[in-house]
Formats: structure tokens, C-alpha cells, sequence
């Protein structure tokens, strides 16, 4: 065989050995076996003097490895807010994955430059955000809270007239940083990687739903970034950005909303949910949460483009470009298409699909808590998202309840901690998640609970 002739077949039997797997899903254990997670223990081989056969390669991968993964490209996953990939997204990630570009500027790729700006139009239209904001595609909410926060810095000081790029933070002055108490690690993450101390944030109360309560709210002024949440994470609560934003504007502080998946529900028949989120100066979002594409896709939204387009700047000598080329938007300078999933996801739903997918999942949550409730769970939350967060009579039974349905491989969800004790949370996000799944979770549920305590 040719060498291209070589490399068809092995795409062709990659191509076969994916579409096995996904066959498989609804019969597969959510969380592997201990026996498959053992069975890696083959790949732990010393390198190589000589490689071996791609195809052998593969045979590899997918014989010790693909019994050891988590199904949580199926329907019964309900940890981390994790969405399944749907079929146009998963088929565009193939096609880019043979195109092989990178992904920088239109010099690098012109289809992906242009279909990258049709997709942050999609998303700003689809989120009812401004407009004319920059949409940078990025791998995460992390690095995208880390370049939104960092245009934010750098936008605050430049009013002080204070040459961020030149000089730096030696000598310049505070900024202040107001977090929610219920604020996510990753914005934790990306405050602490940017230099602000954990010590130094200051932390804005929350009410019992874990909205920050604004007549608790500390003092801003106009060097000040307020960090607000869409969606916060055990109760999928919003802050009231309805109150707090003008108050933050008012002031002059800039307001950056962590709106991992949350934010979708701007795209939902609960959009009042997020009324006055779009007042906000940035905002951040995944695709691979609600919006069901592949992981290693976000998006760093920016009210004012020009700020994050300098803030992200990486042109150089060889490699100019556009200010809004998505190097000049995101942390990677070369990078991979990760608009392009979310192009073809906005594309294959529309507006109605994606509505219909975000509001089942909503019925879905609310019926859910409606069987558990009638069980005698202690439900926690008031469910007005896709999260529902649970508690037994005692910690004891909570815990118990939660190991045994991770064992029976039906299911898989995590534990949590609420207000001191431990919980456990039910994240509904996959399209693939059909009524029948939630009576399936909300019975063996009700199972353990009767098992458990009897």
C-alpha cells in the first residue's frame, strides 16, 4: 500500500472504532470498572528504541483504553455540567482535525478566520449580548476569565494613566477585586495566576441561594473589578445583575460575569433569569458545557473589543495580523479552531433548537427535584436551572447513597459541600439525556434511599 493509501485505511479504521464506541454508550458502565481502570496499566510501557505501527497505535488506544473512559459522552452522566458532543459538532471537530490549520489570523486559514467571526456573531446574537463585543475562542473559562480580567486590569490602570504594557505592576496602583462568597475556583484560578493575592479579594456576601445580596455589597469605585455569576455552581442561581451592575457602573468599576454555562439561559425560555446581564463589561462562557461541543472550547467576551485585543496582542514581525484575529484575542498564538464546533453546533440547532435543548433540560431538573422531593430527599436548591442539589436524612446516608449509585455503573454524579455538610449534585446538560434517564436516576435513587435506611 501507498502511503496515503496506508494513512485512509487508518483514518478509516479510527472513523470505525469511534462509531463502535458511541454505539456502546448506552450499554457501557457510566464510570469504568476498576478491572478496565487496572487493565492501563499495559500502556505504561518503557519509550521505545523503535516505534510501532500506527495501526498497532490505535489498537492500543482503543483496547486498553476505551474500557477505562467515562461515558460521559452518553446520556446517565451527571457531574460537572458536562453535554454530550452533538453529531455536527463532533463531525466538524473531524473536519478540522484533516484540515490541520492553525488557527491564527486569516493569513493562517481564511476559512477559519471567517467562519470564527460568523460564530462569535451567532454567539453574541444567540446570548443577546452587545453586538460589536470581540468573541475570542479559548480552551477554557479559565484562560478566558484570565484574558478577560487581564483586559480589565490593564483598562482600569490605563485611566490612571498608567502604562500597564511599559511598566508594569511595580508601583502602579491597587486594584480591588470584589468576589462573590460562592465565587468558582477557576476565577479564583485566574485571579491568583494574574497576581491578586487570595488575601487581598474581597468577598461580597450571598443569600441562601448563593446570590450575591446587594444591600450587602462592598464599597466599588472606579478601580474596582466586580466578579458576578451566571449560574452559580451546587444551585445554578444567578446574582441579581439587574441591581448590581448599574451600581457597579455608577461607580465605575468594571463587571466581569463567570457565566460558564449558566449564560445559555439567555438562549432559553428562562431568560429573565439573566435580565441585566448584558450591562456587564466581559463575559465568559463555555461551549463545552450546554452548548453540547467538544471540550477545549470557550469563549472570552469583551464589550470593549479594542481592550482585549490589546491586552491579547501577539503580533510580531512575521506574524501580523488584524487586531481581532483570534491570536490577538486569546491566549494561544498558534491554536487550534475551536470556534469551529461551536459554529456548527449554533448552525445545526438554530435559535429554536438550541432554545427546545436548554428548556428540556430545565423540565428535566424540575421533575427530577419532584420525585426526589416526594421521596423524602431533602432537595436544596430551587431549581430554576439544570442543577439540582440534594441531601438524605444524615451526611452518613448522603454519602452512602451517592458511593452506591457510582458503583452500580447506571449512573454517575459527584458529592459537593453546601453550607458545611456534604451534598450531592445532579448537573442535567447532555442532549442525549432523555426522560427515561431521569425516571432511571430518580429510581435508583429512590432505591438506595429505602435500602440504605431500612
Amino acid at each position: 500500500m501507498t502511503p496515503h493509501n496506508d494513512e485512509t485505511a487508518l483514518l478509516a479504521d479510527a472513523d470505525r472504532r469511534a462509531l463502535k464506541y458511541l454505539d456502546s454508550l448506552p450499554r457501557r458502565p457510566v464510570f469504568p470498572a476498576q478491572q478496565a481502570i487496572a487493565g492501563l496499566k499495559a500502556l505504561d510501557q518503557p519509550f521505545r528504541e523503535q516505534g510501532i505501527a500506527a495501526k498497532e497505535v490505535l489498537r492500543l488506544l482503543d483496547d486498553i483504553a476505551s474500557p477505562a473512559t467515562v461515558s460521559s459522552n452518553g446520556s446517565r452522566y451527571f457531574g460537572f455540567v458536562i453535554g454530550a458532543t452533538l453529531p455536527a459538532a463532533a463531525a466538524a471537530e473531524r473536519l478540522v482535525l484533516a484540515w490541520d490549520q492553525c488557527a491564527s489570523s486569516f493569513d493562517n486559514s481564511p476559512a477559519i478566520d471567517r467562519i470564527e467571526r460568523i460564530a462569535g456573531h451567532w454567539v453574541l446574537d444567540a446570548l443577546g449580548l452587545p453586538r460589536n463585543s470581540a468573541v475570542g475562542f479559548g480552551t477554557s473559562a479559565t484562560a478566558c476569565t484570565l484574558a478577560c480580567l487581564s483586559a480589565a486590569r490593564r483598562s482600569l490602570l490605563a485611566r490612571k494613566d498608567w502604562d500597564f504594557d511599559g511598566d508594569g505592576l511595580i508601583g502602579a496602583p491597587e486594584i480591588r477585586v470584589v468576589v462573590s462568597a460562592s465565587v468558582h475556583i477557576t476565577v479564583k484560578k485566574a485571579l491568583r495566576v494574574l497576581g491578586f493575592g487570595m488575601n487581598r479579594l474581597v468577598i461580597a456576601p450571598v443569600d441562601e441561594h448563593g446570590r450575591i445580596d446587594p444591600l450587602q455589597l462592598p464599597a466599588l469605585d472606579d478601580m474596582t473589578i466586580l466578579c458576578l455569576q451566571a449560574g452559580e455552581v451546587n444551585t445554578g442561581e444567578f446574582d441579581p445583575f439587574g441591581t448590581l451592575i448599574p451600581k457597579a457602573k455608577a461607580a465605575g468599576a468594571w463587571v466581569h460575569v463567570d457565566g460558564a454555562f449558566g449564560l445559555w439561559a439567555r438562549a432559553s425560555s428562562s431568560a429573565e433569569l439573566v435580565e441585566g446581564v448584558e450591562l456587564a463589561d466581559s463575559w465568559t462562557t463555555d461551549g463545552h458545557k450546554w452548548l453540547n461541543t467538544p471540550y477545549d472550547g470557550a469563549m472570552a467576551i469583551c464589550r470593549d473589543a479594542d481592550a482585549l485585543a490589546t491586552a491579547m496582542n501577539s503580533d510580531a514581525a512575521y506574524a501580523t495580523a488584524s487586531k481581532d484575529a483570534q491570536k490577538n484575542l486569546t491566549l494561544e498564538f498558534s491554536r487550534r479552531a475551536r470556534g469551529i464546533p461551536i459554529w456548527a453546533a449554533l448552525a445545526s440547532l438554530g435559535r429554536e433548537g438550541l432554545r427546545q435543548m436548554i428548556d428540556n433540560h430545565i423540565r428535566q431538573a424540575s421533575h427530577l427535584a419532584e420525585c426526589l422531593r416526594a421521596a423524602g430527599y431533602q432537595v436544596l436548591n430551587r431549581v430554576v436551572l439544570n442543577q439540582v442539589l440534594v441531601r438524605a436524612d444524615t451526611d452518613q446516608q448522603t454519602t452512602a447513597i451517592r458511593l452506591a449509585a457510582q458503583a452500580s455503573g447506571q449512573v454517575w454524579f459527584g458529592p459537593t459541600v453546601w453550607q458545611g455538610r456534604p451534598a450531592f449534585r445532579l448537573s442535567i446538560s447532555s442532549w442525549r439525556t432523555t426522560d427515561a434517564d431521569i425516571k432511571l436516576l430518580a429510581d435508583l435513587l429512590i432505591r438506595l434511599k429505602q435500602e440504605i435506611t431500612d
